[in-house]
């Protein structure tokens, strides 16, 4: 067995999460060094585990992988230098490989020997499998555009190139085009120190900031899978494959459009919006469209004075890219409602590359992590959605209108319209436990369990005819435009960074990651309660919902925790009751998806165990509920986003690699995934086995 590498504390220092300063830079504003915006004295649901690993621990959790300790499979890319790959003679092969899969049988689905924690500047993958790079930031996609040249960026170039920081990913059907899919990439934010030689932040240029605008928002672009493996490959210049930017024009729908909420002088309707910022993890819908989650868009706006403005944390002074010096709408002393029409999920017809997006305001405005659908038994879509804020809310939209089937255009337009009329709702959470057994250690109370019941409180009903609040004192437009408030008034559930939410398409249950809140029982701030059970929760846990009658338009729930990240031998962590010798360290869950035998994947953000970021599968059911195992790794400084678990392959979005303190173009923190001397770029990456075989079978 390979030794493994000591493991050393993230290069994060005191930031949350994990995360650099950098990350927290550019990709919320520093959220979670501003005031806490929500100031409400409801029940607060998220704690954070207190205690860092310690290196005894750690090996300790080594040991649970066993012949996978050096992370065989790492590589820094296929096809390119290999940047920072494992050592030779670490990995296992022929007989010794189908041995270690056998030792490490594990669920259907989750049968390989799982990777060990490690801190190489590659993506790392089990035993038995192989990776390729799909696609690259600044790939041309559509036609005419040049070759990325990192030296010559241009806006125009990049508005036709692969963007920057992919999140969330879809893979959806190309029916008459063999071995094709169309991919669906959001692009977060960008980190224009790690884009731009010699960028200046006090000073950023108008071209730098164009080439930024191009940079966000969305990707489609037809990808081509090798007959022969689970290759993926970008087929250029395809019909379908499209850019949507911070300039795209979007069509504002649902109750408060056309309200003077968010009129401004250049859309005097309410009802036109110029692009779509900060786009996180989002959703495919049974319709054929896909979703698109609005997060941190505050930090794109300066010179706030308003209250209501200071509960989406934005700031008062200039913004960190300074892009109000270049265009006045992200000036809110000068266009004060441009902020309201960020904010929202964002809905895209993929196959239609003519078509406007849109802007749902039925969903609510708040940092939307992402969102996720399912129907009721009736054709209705249920859409749920988080606030990826310490100490908000997690909210979930009943639609009332049925799904049509067919493709026409009539039909698809009736199914883009769903997400615009219904009611949304905003949870709230209540402990079956005495409060004096949930200690705020992370021990479980008597009865075996962290468990208890909540209730979905509505907000507002929108219909054809107009719309209806539901919350004392707010007119229905406010609701919609100031969602966050109408969870207050409400008492909702404070949690602690409610992220990606996803039913389970075998089971039905609805499962929420909780990323961390380092602010839990700290000072003023609540201390722990049953759906939080740990102070100073540093390393999230995940929540399992049942839905009343296993019913999505339900108004009742019963929940439980289902993890409790963090180092297994720490007594605070919890993994659905399974021995936790036989799991895998984890920390930080952010985005979630299922295998086709209801098993959950999980991508972390900001891991506090000493040891890269990565992907966890984990059996929801059976004897093995609750075992955990480590899939893959990803490079230094880098985040683990947009994971897609099909029978025979698995994709990630490598979002930040090298966002790393300190780190520059000039002095770059990694060499992913082309090797020294090439810049550092954000990248998806498909990985299969190399039998041929189902994932994890």
């Amino acid at each position: 067995m390979r030794k493994l590498l000591p493991l050393i504390g993230t290069p994060s220092g005191s930031h949350p999460g994990g995360r650099s300063a950098m990350t927290c830079r550019f990709r919320c504003g520093d959220a979670c060094f501003h005031e806490v915006p929500n100031t409400s004295s409801n029940e607060y649901v998220g704690d954070v585990i207190a205690g860092a690993l310690s290196r005894r621990s750690m090996m300790r959790a080594a040991a649970v992988v066993t012949v996978a300790a050096a992370g065989a499979g790492a590589v820094g890319v296929a096809q390119a230098p290999q940047a920072g790959a494992a050592p030779a003679g670490a990995v296992p092969a022929g007989a010794a490989a189908e041995a270690a899969r056998r030792k490490h049988k594990g669920a259907r689905g989750l049968r390989f020997a799982p990777v060990a924690p490690n801190t190489t500047d590659a993506v790392t993958v089990p035993e038995g499998y192989r990776q390729n790079v799909v696609i690259r930031w600044g790939e041309p996609i559509l036609r005419g555009a040049p070759a990325f040249d990192p030296e010559k960026q241009t806006a125009k170039a990049q508005a036709g190139q692969f963007g920057y920081n992919c999140d969330f990913l879809a893979l959806l059907p190309l029916p008459g085009e063999r071995n094709r899919q169309l991919l669906v990439a959001n692009h977060e934010y960008t980190d224009e120190v790690l884009m731009f030689r010699g960028y200046d932040a006090a000073n950023p240029t108008r071209e730098q900031a164009e080439i930024a605008w191009a940079a966000h928002g969305l990707s489609a672009v037809v990808v081509e899978g090798d007959r022969k493996t689970g290759k993926l490959t970008p087929v250029p210049r395809h019909q379908l494959n499209r850019r949507v930017t911070a300039t795209t024009e979007f069509r504002l729908t649902g109750p408060a459009a056309g309200s003077d909420l968010v009129k401004t002088s250049a859309d005097p309707t309410g009802t036109k919006v110029l692009g779509t910022l900060n786009n996180c993890a989002g959703g495919t819908t049974p319709w054929g469209t896909t979703l698109h989650g609005e997060e941190n868009f505050n930090q794109y706006f300066a010179n706030s004075s308003r209250a209501t403005d200071k509960r989406y944390g934005i700031g008062t002074g200039a913004s960190e890219r300074k892009w109000e010096r270049f265009d006045k709408r992200f000036d809110v002393a000068q266009e004060p409602n441009e902020v309201h029409r960020f904010g929202y999920v964002v809905e895209l017809d993929p196959y239609d590359p003519t078509s406007t997006p849109r802007k749902h305001t039925a969903l609510g405005r708040f940092k939307h992590e992402g969102a996720t659908v399912r129907l009721t038994a009736d054709g209705r879509p249920v859409v749920y959605s988080g606030d990826d804020e310490r100490f908000d809310y997690f909210y979930k939209f009943v639609g009332s209108k049925r799904m049509k089937h067919g493709h026409g255009r009539a039909v698809r337009e009736h199914n883009m319209s769903l997400l615009d009329e219904g009611t949304l709702y905003v949870a709230k959470l209540t402990g079956d436990s005495p409060a004096i057994e949930i200690d705020g250690t992370g021990k479980l109370p008597s009865d075996g369990e962290f468990d208890g019941s909540g209730e979905w409180i509505p907000l507002a009903t929108a219909t054809a005819d107009g719309a209806v609040s539901h919350v004392d004192g707010m007119s229905a437009e406010e609701v919609f435009v100031f969602t966050r408030l109408a969870g207050d008034k409400v008492g909702a559930t404070k949690m602690d960074r409610p992220e990606d939410i996803e039913p389970n398409p075998v089971t039905g249950k609805v499962y929420v990651a909780l990323t961390n809140n380092s602010n839990r029982g700290v000072g003023s701030n609540a201390k722990a309660d049953e759906a939080n059970p740990r102070n100073a929760n540093k390393h999230g846990h995940v929540l399992e919902l049942t839905e009343r009658w296993n019913r999505p338009e339900s108004t009742g729930f019963a929940w439980s925790l289902f993890l409790v990240a963090g180092d297994p031998d720490d007594p605070a962590t919890y993994f659905a009751g399974f021995p936790k010798e036989g799991v895998s360290p984890i920390s930080c869950p952010d985005n979630v998806a299922f295998d086709p035998y209801g098993n959950l994947w999980i991508s972390t953000d900001g891991a506090q165990l000493g040891s890269h970021d990565g992907l966890f599968g984990v059996a929801t059911r059976g004897e093995r509920r609750g075992e955990l195992k480590q899939f893959l790794t990803v490079p230094k400084g880098a985040e683990t986003c947009g994971p897609i678990i099909q029978d025979r392959r698995v994709l990630v979005a490598v979002q930040h690699p090298g966002e790393i303190d300190g780190a520059s173009v000039e002095k770059p923190a990694s060499t992913w995934p082309d090797g020294p001397g090439k810049y550092v770029r954000p990248a998806v990456v498909a990985v299969w086995r190399a039998d041929g075989c189902d994932i994890g079978v």
